[in-house]
């Protein structure tokens, strides 16, 4: 049992710890919710796209059709970027922009995989889901915005860590889950804030930590381009851009013939971020359902059709790409997807307790005694002076 100098210190990192990132965390949870069933809210609300039904086995149309198809409605344009879902091959999503790095002003077309034609131009940039997750990534600020929620979140795991350390001593002579529902609300809500908080503990340490990781896309992608992806281009340094471009079927084809048991995921242009200027990138994804995350790019000469290059992802992108699914639960179909919603709201539910908690601090020192049970306040971190004692306070998101 840690000494009560030890408590008080954790104590008072857990305050502040929690106080700090709560209503950023908060944000997150409430954010989180919808983005859990994005799909499911698209298709209510009419906004997600869908191709006509046809048989699986259906063929598929050639990509230079699909990339045809796509490139007339925006015949000023550049494509970026030919990508799908994951568990929907029906679709391919095609990105154009004035320029290949452009970020901005860009344009979406879904054109069928099967036939060839265009489905729609869906609108990435604007609704309900884009609002959420705009949120939830970086608060409309870009790349800082990202950075500091990435802060909060280790502040999330510092005070879920610390609280952790606080509730042994805490629940030493109460029976694990005990609600004191008789006692005044704010012990009530101390007891329900302290089961809810120990019970996802796990989850709430694993969706923060990998939440952290998230916030480090962009690094980890430069990263990748001046590591890995400098040394698979550089026999082509120095030389000028082809003034035209290959067949894109021939070269996934040969994608596809280097790596048969992969799907394809998606398909980076030349002169692109994830790209060079001679060559197009086939970003293979495994078959299962975890591998299914994780990507291989083999690069093909935009001229000639042939490979150059293929190798694994290095450690860090991996470590990012596993991340993702584990943050989202989004690989477990419907009965995942209602699972993490249900931590979530508990976690919700753990931090408005935490917050009520700290705002009505003043009344602790009358309802410690009232309490007649668990060890002294000194102990437990909750004085009269307003320490807020034990706040497991966590984030979904």
């Amino acid at each position: 049992m840690p000494s009560n100098t030890a408590i008080r210190r954790w104590a008072w990192v857990h305050k502040w710890s929690s106080l700090v990132c709560t209503v950023f965390m908060l944000l997150l949870c409430l954010t989180g919710l919808p983005l859990i069933f994005h799909h499911e809210i698209g298709h209510l609300l009419g906004t997600e796209v869908e191709a006509p039904a046809m048989p699986a086995d259906a063929p598929r149309a050639d990509m230079d059709q699909v990339v045809a198809a796509a490139r007339a409605l925006n015949p000023g344009k550049v494509i970026q970027y030919v990508f799908r879902e994951i568990d929907d091959d029906s679709i391919w999503f095609v990105s154009l922009n004035d320029t290949p790095q452009a970020v901005d002003g860009g344009k979406s077309v879904a054109v069928d995989a099967r036939t060839g034609k265009v489905l729609a131009e869906p609108k990435f940039d604007e609704g309900f889901i884009y609002v959420m997750f705009k949120l939830h990534v970086d608060l409309f600020a870009g790349l800082p915005g990202t950075l500091f929620l990435g802060l909060m979140g280790l502040l999330l795991v510092v005070a879920v860590v610390s609280g952790v350390v606080l509730y042994a001593p805490f629940m030493r002579k109460l029976d694990f889950g005990t609600v004191r529902r008789e006692r005044s609300p704010r012990l009530k809500w101390l007891d329900l804030h302290n089961l809810l908080g120990i019970v996802t503990l796990a989850w709430a340490l694993v969706v923060g930590l990998t939440g952290v990781i998230n916030t480090l896309a962009t690094p980890v992608i430069k990263l990748w381009q001046f590591d890995q992806m400098a040394d698979m281009i550089r026999p082509y340094q120095g030389l000028p851009p082809p003034a035209t471009l290959g067949s894109v079927q021939a070269s996934l084809t040969a994608a596809q013939a280097l790596e048969p048991s992969m799907n394809t995921g998606f398909i980076a242009f030349p002169g692109t971020m994830l790209s060079s200027p001679h060559h197009y990138a086939v970003f293979m994804r495994g078959t299962t359902p975890l591998t299914s995350r994780l990507l291989k790019p083999v690069l093909i000469d935009a001229q000639t059709a042939k490979v150059t290059d293929s190798r694994p992802m290095p450690w860090y992108v991996t470590g990012l790409l596993v991340s993702q699914p584990l943050h989202f639960g989004d690989y477990g179909g419907m009965p995942m997807k209602i699972l993490w919603a249900l931590l979530d709201i508990a976690t919700i539910i753990v931090l408005g307790s935490g917050l009520y908690l700290w705002l009505r601090r003043r009344d602790v020192s009358r309802e410690v005694k009232e309490a007649g049970t668990g060890p002294a306040p000194e102990v437990i971190g909750i004085d009269p002076r307003g320490e807020p004692g034990i706040a497991l306070t966590k984030a979904a998101r």
